[in-house]
C-alpha cells in the first residue's frame, strides 16, 4: 500500500471518529431541549447541558472508592463501554473493511452483546451505601437469619439487565440480518456494494419492516421509555449507574451519546448503503439519521405508557416476529 493511500485512509478514519464524537455529545441535549421539553411545554435544559456540561462537571469532581467487591473493575466498566462503542463505529468506516471478519454483522452483534453484558456486571459489582444502610435480613444482635442471602438494590438492576439481554435485544439483532439476507453476505463491504448497485434496502417491503424493527430495537438498547426496564424507581431511576461518581459517571454520559450516533450510522450502512466517511458527502446522511432517531424516539417515549415486564415481553416478542417476517420477505 502506497504511503499516500495510508495517509488518506488514516485521515479519513481519524476525521470521521472526531466528527462523530463531536456530533454525539450534542445528541442528548437536542433530544431533551427540542423534543422532550417542547412536548412537556417547558423550557428544558441548555442544549449543551446533558452531553457536554454534565460530563465536564462530573469529570472534575473528587473520585471516590466505590463500595464494591471489585472496585477497580467496577470503575473500569464505563470506560470499557465507550471503547466497545468506539470499535463498533470504527468497523463501520469503509477504510476499515479490509479487516474482513471484524467488519461483519457477526462481529457487530458480538460487540453489542459485550456492551449489554457490561450493565449486568455494573449491577453485580455494586454495593451501594443505600443498600448497606438497610441490609436485608437485619444483622443486629439477636436478629440473625441463618442461610438467608443478603440482597442489594443493584442486584435488581443486574437481573433486569440480564432480562434485557435475554429478551429485549432480539428485535435489533434480527433487524441486522434483513440486509444480510438481501445482500447474501454478512460483510459490511458487501452489503454496501449491493445497495450501490440495487438501491437502498430501505426502499423495499423487507427494508421498511426491518427499519421499524431496528428502530424499536434502538429504543430498547438505549433503555428509552416505554422500554426503560433497566432503570426503575426502586433504585432511584439510575439502575446500574447509581454508585458511579466523578469521571466514571462522565464516561457513562459520553458512552450514551456516542452509542446513539453509532446506532444511527449502523442503520445508514445497513439500510441505506452509506457508510460514515468524513471525506464523503455521505457523512451528512449519517448525521441526519443520528439526529432523526433520537427525535423520533423522544416523540414515541412522550406518548407511550411505561411498560411493565408483562407488557415488555409480548411487545418484544411481537416485534421480533415482525423482524422474522421482514427476513422472509427478502426471499419473495
Amino acid at each position: 500500500m502506497e504511503a499516500s493511500t495510508i495517509i488518506y485512509s488514516t485521515a479519513a478514519v481519524i476525521g470521521t471518529i472526531i466528527v462523530a464524537f463531536i456530533i454525539s455529545i450534542w445528541l442528548p441535549g437536542i433530544e431533551r431541549k427540542f423534543v422532550q421539553a417542547r412536548i412537556q411545554q417547558r423550557i428544558g435544559p441548555p442544549i449543551s447541558s446533558p452531553g457536554i456540561m454534565a460530563p465536564l462537571k462530573f469529570f472534575f469532581k473528587e473520585t471516590i472508592n466505590p463500595n464494591s467487591p471489585l472496585p477497580r473493575l467496577y470503575n473500569a466498566l464505563p470506560l470499557v463501554g465507550i471503547i466497545i462503542v468506539l470499535f463498533i463505529f470504527l468497523f463501520l468506516i469503509p477504510e476499515m473493511y479490509f479487516l474482513s471478519a471484524l467488519t461483519s454483522i457477526i462481529a457487530i452483534v458480538g460487540l453489542l452483546k459485550i456492551e449489554e453484558v457490561i450493565y449486568v456486571f455494573m449491577g453485580s459489582f455494586s454495593r451501594s451505601i443505600m443498600s448497606l444502610s438497610m441490609p436485608f435480613p437485619d444483622v443486629i444482635k439477636g436478629a440473625a437469619h441463618p442461610n438467608i442471602k443478603k440482597s442489594f438494590l443493584e442486584d435488581l438492576s443486574s437481573l433486569r439487565a440480564f432480562r434485557l439481554i435475554a429478551f429485549g435485544s432480539f428485535p435489533l439483532y434480527i433487524a441486522l440480518f434483513v440486509p444480510v439476507a438481501m445482500a447474501g453476505s454478512i460483510f459490511l463491504g458487501d452489503i454496501v456494494a449491493y445497495q450501490q448497485l440495487n438501491g437502498p434496502v430501505l426502499f423495499s417491503l423487507a427494508g421498511i419492516l426491518g427499519a421499524i424493527v431496528y428502530f424499536i430495537g434502538y429504543m430498547i438498547l438505549l433503555n428509552e421509555y416505554p422500554f426503560a426496564i433497566l432503570k426503575t424507581k426502586a433504585d432511584v431511576i439510575e439502575g446500574p449507574y447509581m454508585e458511579y461518581a466523578a469521571k466514571y459517571r462522565s464516561y457513562t454520559y459520553l458512552t450514551r451519546g456516542f452509542l446513539m450516533f453509532t446506532l444511527g450510522a449502523l442503520f445508514s450502512v445497513l439500510f441505506l448503503g452509506i457508510p460514515p466517511n468524513i471525506l464523503s458527502w455521505g457523512i451528512l446522511v449519517n448525521i441526519l439519521v443520528a439526529l432523526l432517531f433520537p427525535i423520533l424516539s423522544a416523540f414515541m417515549s412522550a406518548f407511550s405508557p411505561i411498560f411493565t415486564f408483562k407488557q415488555f415481553y409480548p411487545v418484544a416478542a411481537g416485534v421480533s416476529l415482525l423482524g422474522v417476517l421482514a427476513i422472509l420477505a427478502t426471499f419473495v
